[in-house]
């Protein structure tokens, strides 16, 4: 360590953008959207804190922003791995630009993720979801698996009703999607006729199923002469292809985020087997994409029976097994109508 060593003042927001400057010529755009996303909550919590100078910042400050970053409820294990080890290199760098004082990395200890360990039987939260399409819409823009991960995610359906949907159940023009329920076809909803609805798109949205129809879509019909919007060589696509795409996509290592359990890409079977990735422990069914959207759109303050009525959920079923949020997180939700009476 250096001895006397002599600090330069600079701000963590001014900090984060040197080393994501530094780093753009050796990482690639994927990382590099990953690490500036990643470094966002802990420039949030400096702000918060006060802090406006990174040469004050000591180990008793890492402490308090990983308790700061786990009460705050919306970070999964997985996810607090992932950003404490970027917050760790980057704190290795702010040392060799006099920002802090040298070894101030080493107080940063991310958790330890078991290779086994089970981060599976969960839901994907707001900002995994964000970092996978960020991917997808610059990586694999518009393909069949980017289109099944912004529809699950946008309207929290399941995969039989995403499976259901014919090409002229899509409405660009209105942009929304009509949901309907045909059990006599082979594409019955779970609760019927019931769960039939019209589901409005964001435009961004829209406009990237359009582009599959358009572009990358495999002209196939069904045995009942109806032109599935969603197809494999074969023809409709079955409920385990739209989950396997979901393992799929959902593998930290495919979205930019490297391993979090200490396996080479190289040799993982379940980064490189097309089958095997719900093996990676990192992984998530379609489900628990439902679950994740379902919970973000009640962080969103959005009304339980607009939820109920989009997501074709009960409102007791929502609150019972799909609502993910703390008691805490509960309570500011219901802040914003008490604190105007």
């Amino acid at each position: 360590m250096r001895q006397q060593q002599e600090l330069k003042p600079i701000e963590p927001g001014e900090a984060k953008e040197w080393y994501l400057e530094n780093r753009r010529g050796e990482i690639a755009d994927a990382t590099y959207q990953a690490h500036k996303y990643r470094l966002s909550p802990f420039v949030e919590w400096c702000d918060g804190e006060g802090i406006d100078n990174l040469n004050y910042v000591s180990g008793r400050h890492f402490h308090k922003y990983k308790k700061w970053r786990r009460e705050k409820g919306d970070c999964k294990k997985v996810t607090m791995v992932t950003q404490l080890s970027t917050l760790k290199v980057f704190i290795k760098f702010c040392e060799s630009i006099d920002a802090v004082q040298q070894g101030m990395s080493e107080y940063i200890d991310p958790p330890t993720m078991k290779n086994k360990e089970d981060v599976n039987d969960d839901f994907v939260d707001a900002e995994t979801a964000e970092t996978i399409l960020r991917y997808n819409r610059k990586y694999n823009y518009s393909h069949r698996g980017h289109v099944i991960f912004e529809l699950l995610w946008h309207t929290g359906m399941r995969n039989g009703a995403l499976r259901s949907l014919d090409v002229g159940d899509f409405h660009p023009d209105d942009r929304a999607l009509e949901v309907q329920h045909r059990p006599d076809e082979d594409t019955p909803l779970k609760n019927g006729k019931e769960g039939e609805r019209v589901v409005s798109l964001k435009p961004k949205v829209n406009e990237i199923v359009q582009d599959y129809v358009e572009h990358h879509r495999i002209p196939k019909e069904d045995e009942y002469g109806r032109e599935p919007l969603l197809t494999t060589r074969q023809g409709r696509i079955s409920k385990g292809a739209i989950r396997s795409a979901c393992y799929r996509a959902t593998r930290p290592c495919k979205y930019g985020l490297g391993c979090p359990h200490d396996r080479d890409p190289e040799t993982c079977d379940a980064a490189n087997s097309y089958h095997a990735a719900s093996k990676c422990p990192s992984s998530h069914a379609s489900h628990s994409l439902r679950k994740g959207a379902i919970t973000h759109a009640r962080r969103m303050d959005i009304p339980i029976d607009a939820v109920s009525e989009r997501m074709d959920v009960s409102a007791d079923v929502l609150k019972k097994h799909y609502d993910k949020r703390t008691k805490k997180q509960e309570m500011e939700t219901r802040r914003g109508y008490f604190d105007n009476i």
